[in-house]
């Protein structure tokens, strides 16, 4: 009996532009599903004064696509140039988007849908250049459906089994970290935010580090509360001031970030990524930092007022949780999915 041969066939790798478009797909999908379950009330609500309508957060979505991928990368008109000064976020501070001439859930949604209609056509017929201005509109609207959660949250709308908070593991012990020098930052190549660069050297002192992040039992002995969740999962929504008064109580710190990202990028950290983690440190550009690609990311947020977070939360996406991602926030703020874990000078 003869053998036939069996030919094989590999798929194609896609191209950059059939991945960016993937990506931008699955990203709007998400978005849209998350808002799935909500009414035209819901969406337009003020549901906090420190937080936006959610419609004028998939308004601000698409506006920001149409900037970037269609005007500035394509050079094409902004598709509704009118709404330009609304939906910018200097433009139009939260406090007053309430108020603001935004689009209603409906506009806003077919607005949407108009953007991403003539971004798909222009990455079709232009490419992508080097990909950056792709990843940072999908990035864009990654780190705004956490924000939105964060609103759903505080509005007591969350989708079914959110937060995805999971019991820490493991014993409860602090981490010896030699003194020495390592690089901080994000590496040359690929996409980064212009606050994870330039990567450099930084020298640090021998530390501890707790090996995971407070859990809520610990934090109800702190607090005299009940545990606000499964009791040995990480504690979630506090503030930079409560995290540094628990620090404060146990005798300990919070770590710097340059101490927290030596400590996570040499795998030394249980629980990483389920709350974001406050640090001690201000936030502030890398030494020869440079705006890019433009300064509103960033830049104009540097200064003693804010503070960084890092690690991600639940509500990260996998593509933004990386292990030199920087977030920052006001001291006071407490609707950030946000935790804590210890540090403390060597011993």
């Amino acid at each position: 009996m003869a053998c036939t041969a069996t030919a094989t066939h590999q798929a194609a790798t896609p191209s950059p532009e059939e991945q960016a478009l993937g990506a931008l797909s699955e990203t709007r999908e998400r978005t849209l599903a998350l808002v799935a379950h909500l009414t035209d009330e819901d969406l337009s609500r003020v549901h906090s004064p420190i937080m936006s309508p959610l419609a004028w957060d998939l308004g601000h979505i698409a506006a920001y696509e149409d900037l970037w991928l269609a005007h500035r990368h394509a050079g094409l008109r902004l598709l509704r140039p009118e709404l330009a000064g609304v939906y910018d976020a200097f433009e139009t501070p939260r406090a007053v988007r309430g108020d603001a001439e935004a689009l209603g859930p409906d506009e806003a949604r077919a607005y949407m849908r108009e953007v991403r209609s003539r971004t798909s056509r222009t990455i079709a017929q232009q490419g992508v250049g080097d990909g950056g201005l792709c990843e940072m509109v999908i990035g864009h609207e990654l780190q705004h459906t956490e924000t939105m959660r964060q609103t759903l949250a505080i509005a007591g709308l969350l989708p079914a089994g959110e937060p995805h908070l999971e019991p820490l593991m493991g014993p409860d012990e602090w981490i010896e970290v030699p003194a020495g020098s390592f690089e901080m930052g994000a590496p040359a190549g690929g996409f980064a935010y212009d606050n994870e660069r330039p990567r450099h050297t930084v020298e640090l002192t021998a530390f501890a580090i707790a090996r995971r992040p407070v859990t809520n039992a610990s934090w109800a002995r702190f607090d005299g509360g009940a545990p606000r969740g499964h009791p040995d999962a990480p504690v979630c929504n506090v503030s930079w001031f409560q995290a540094q008064a628990y620090a404060d109580a146990r005798g300990a710190r919070l770590p710097s970030e340059a101490e927290w990202e030596r400590a996570a990028t040499g795998g030394l950290l249980a629980g990483v990524g389920q709350v974001w983690e406050w640090t001690g440190s201000h936030f502030y550009g890398y030494p020869g930092f440079v705006a890019h690609p433009y300064r509103e990311y960033s830049e104009v947020f540097f200064g003693e007022g804010y503070r960084v977070l890092r690690g991600g939360s639940w509500a990260t996406s996998p593509r933004v949780k990386t292990l030199t991602f920087r977030n920052w926030d006001l001291p006071q703020r407490r609707q950030i999915f946000a935790g804590l874990r210890l540090a403390r000078d060597a011993s």
